[in-house]
């Protein structure tokens, strides 16, 4: 299956791309990672990307989809994959389309993760992370530390990212629904939609997203 994975920020798509792609057997596609694996091969897409983002500048659609485009043409994307960040906007959705319409190919489905907007906040703006080790992640909800403040594991200081205030949150949110929310609508017309709530734990949002993919290709 060719799959689009969307969804705000806070959604959990990270967490639910790696265990769709396990289960569905084709590679997640991320664009983070593809930003980092360039930049740190050093190839010319890495190189121009970075002249982008070291003066502090969003890098070019036209970038993004050719990494894209590059890593979409690896053997282990043959028979499918799973994008996680592209596209994130309508020019970018556009060339999708068009690359793979070249290819004789085309999108199967667009999961669309729905979670309310308050629910983002908390979920962002709740968390807490270690300052001696980023690895240990805590919430003030949901996964609170046994003494406020204070790591479980290392006894380390728990300090909220500035990326993760209530108020920056809200912006990202913004932004969203600006620039990537558009995209809904626009795979909406061709029929591609499947919405699920992104509520309750990971394992039942999991198994939501897998039965409407599933019903999803059963119906074509």
């Amino acid at each position: 299956m060719r799959i689009v994975l969307v969804g705000p920020p806070g959604a959990g798509k990270g967490t639910q791309a790696a265990f769709l792609a396990k289960n569905l057997g084709i590679p997640h596609i991320s664009t983070g990672d593809l930003f980092r694996a360039n930049i740190s091969q050093q190839t010319e897409l890495g190189k121009l990307a970075k002249s982008y983002m070291d003066e502090g500048n969003l890098v070019p659609d036209e970038v993004t989809i050719a990494m894209a485009k590059d890593r979409m043409e690896q053997p282990d994307a043959v028979n499918g994959f799973l994008l996680d960040g592209f596209p994130r906007n309508v020019k970018q959705a556009e060339a999708l389309d068009e690359m793979l319409k070249s290819e004789g190919m085309k999108l199967d489905a667009v999961l669309d993760l729905e979670v309310p907007e308050d629910e983002v906040v908390k979920r962002i703006a709740g968390r807490r992370i270690c300052r001696n080790d980023s690895a240990h992640v805590f919430h003030v909800s949901y996964k609170p530390a046994k003494k406020e403040g204070v790591c479980d594991v290392c006894g380390g200081e728990l300090y909220q990212r500035d990326d993760d205030s209530e108020e920056t949150v809200r912006r990202r949110l913004e932004v969203y629904h600006t620039q990537t929310e558009p995209i809904i609508d626009y795979y909406r017309a061709q029929g591609l939609v499947v919405t699920i709530s992104a509520l309750g734990p990971v394992e039942e949002v999991t198994q939501r997203a897998m039965g409407a993919l599933k019903r999803e290709d059963a119906s074509k």
